[in-house]
């Protein structure tokens, strides 16, 4: 009988905030995981002189970029803001009122990425 439940259990359990906050803080960290070695091709243009770096940077002004930015910019912000809220559950002890404080984070980060938007950078 308890195999019959385990499905149903786990089932409702995906459907709480803190499960998609956790999904989202994982996803989120993935996404700059995979960032991490085009910042090192960056890093490594910059130590082979300036114009290799100037000529790097100029495939930066492609729309797609710009995008693939916001994005990160974006996920960077979900990242902390999500990871904020796992140190307040571990340390404070604060489990309450879930659902508000994962839209809020939620809502934080992509508010600093709307500034990196319109900011033009």
């Amino acid at each position: 009988m308890r195999a019959s439940l385990s499905p149903g259990i786990t089932h409702a359990a995906h459907r709480r905030p803190g499960f998609a906050a956790a999904l989202i803080h994982r996803l989120s960290g993935i996404a700059l995981a995979l960032f991490l070695p085009m910042h090192f091709i960056a890093l490594g243009t910059a130590l082979q002189g300036a114009d290799r770096l100037e000529s790097f940077l100029g495939l930066t002004h492609n729309g797609f970029v710009r995008v693939a930015e916001w994005g990160l910019v974006c996920a960077l912000a979900v990242h902390m803001a999500l990871g904020l809220r796992v140190l307040a559950i571990e340390w404070l002890s604060y489990r309450e009122r879930t659902a508000i404080v994962v839209s809020g984070c939620l809502a934080g980060a992509f508010a600093v990425g709307l500034l990196f938007l319109l900011s033009g950078a």
